[in-house]
């Protein structure tokens, strides 16, 4: 190719890459990463966000159904709970949503306190 264009990359067969031609990274090595290179070592861990998402649906559900308050709650305090430790699995890099936790606490938070004020409500009336 004339005139400086880029040169393609070769081509892929169906069993992986053939060997790579000269003046590709790599190529000075056999194919192989050049010293000093991590490369690609596998998959990442996959975050565990249950406890996040959990607290969050709970938390939602708790706020939701105050009317039903020995439900809402009980619902709330779960979501507190899950929410506690969901955000400390983010803070300790196991998780990827601090922010859910957060929001579930929340939530648990409004829902446990909307149901003791509707049982005392309900009790003075």
């Amino acid at each position: 190719m004339a005139g400086g264009e880029p040169v393609p990359p070769p081509p892929v067969g169906p069993e992986g890459p053939g060997q790579v031609p000269y003046g590709y990274p790599g190529a000075a090595y056999g194919g192989a990463p050049a010293p000093g290179y991590a490369g690609w070592s596998g998959t990442a861990p996959v975050p565990s966000n249950g406890l996040g998402v959990t607290a969050l649906v709970l938390g939602i559900i708790s706020a939701a159904v105050f009317c039903l308050w020995p439900l809402a709650i009980l619902l709330g305090l779960l979501a507190l709970i899950f929410g506690g430790i969901g955000r400390g699995k983010a803070h300790r890099g196991e998780a990827t949503n601090a922010g859910q936790a957060l929001a579930g606490i929340i939530c648990g938070v409004v829902g446990a306190s909307l149901g003791i004020v509707f049982a005392v409500i309900i009790t003075l009336t």
